[in-house]
């Protein structure tokens, strides 16, 4: 590593901003202290002038009567005035004073039994709790309820399949015992994801029958590319090389290859045709697919 190449900063937090803003808007009346009589004129000289919001970045103003306050309480700083500037952090910060300890964790246990739940429907479930057990105390509202949750890292979790299936109680069982995180592919066409979409709507088939169209799409993940989308009428080996030859033809070969469960029949058809045998084919659990 060059000693001579500067040091990487720490990213600035929004009370530090707003300090430098401030000791930058009263800095000139501290360096060159005014005169009687010229403290209220040079006030709303700052008053009139045009400052960046450090947050946003947009142009902003300040009142005469702020700046003021800024610059008195700088002045009566001696060691360090750009601290006094900087927004306090009130003392209740991170708690929950509206919801006892009791209340939390009756709320954890609650989502823990149904985390598919949404926020309005733990909110309304807590109440009915406190109301058959008032030694809880008073009950909180629902922004205090979905805050804390969120405090928490526990956000309502969409339900994967039914309940009582082998399928959503396995991949369940995954999210609480493992951390499950999105991603996104850094590189166009280093991994497609592939699958059937059941439609949900009836055409008329030549034959007079009526059917439920299937919808093949093969999607790049870096870019969202739509590489091919194409109806079927069943879902087989021949429907999946002929739709995934499509997309190789238009778009070329990608790195890898995600879907859920194929069986080895079709896995044995579709590696060596239409894959090549070069790329990875990736499996995701059909009730634990993480969105991405």
């Amino acid at each position: 590593m060059d000693p001579n190449l500067p040091a990487t900063s720490a990213p600035i937090s929004s009370p530090e901003r707003w300090a430098h803003l401030r000791f930058s808007v009263v800095g000139p009346l501290l360096a060159s202290p005014s005169t009687r009589g010229q403290l209220r004129e040079r006030l709303r000289a700052l008053a009139d002038q045009s400052w960046r919001h450090p947050i946003s970045g947009q142009w902003v103003h300040f009142g005469v009567s702020t700046i003021e306050r800024w610059y008195y309480r700088a002045l009566r700083a001696k060691q360090d005035p750009v601290g006094a500037l900087r927004r306090q952090v009130r003392e209740d910060a991170g708690r929950f004073t509206a919801m006892s300890c009791a209340l939390g964790e009756k709320l954890v246990t609650q989502y823990r039994a149904h985390p598919q739940w949404s926020y309005q429907l733990q909110a309304d479930n807590l109440a009915a709790i406190v109301m058959k057990e008032p030694a809880l105390g008073l009950c909180p509202g629902y922004a205090c309820v979905r805050r804390f949750l969120k405090a928490q890292g526990l956000f309502p979790r969409p339900r994967r399949g039914p309940v009582h299936s082998p399928g959503a109680q396995a991949a369940e069982a995954r999210f609480a015992a493992r951390e499950i995180r999105s991603y996104q592919s850094e590189q166009v066409n280093a991994l497609w994801h592939l699958d059937f979409h059941h439609g949900k709507v009836r055409v008329l088939l030549a034959d007079g029958q009526w059917g439920y169209p299937l919808l093949l799409g093969v999607l790049d993940d870096c870019s969202r590319l739509c590489c091919h989308l194409q109806w079927y009428l069943h879902e087989g080996a021949e429907e999946l090389c002929h739709g995934l030859s499509q997309a190789l033809l238009k778009r070329a070969l990608p790195r890898a290859l995600m879907t859920d469960y194929v069986p080895r029949h079709i896995i044995g058809v579709l590696c060596p045709t239409a894959l090549c045998g070069r790329d990875r084919l990736l499996h995701s659990a059909g009730h634990a697919n993480p969105a991405t």
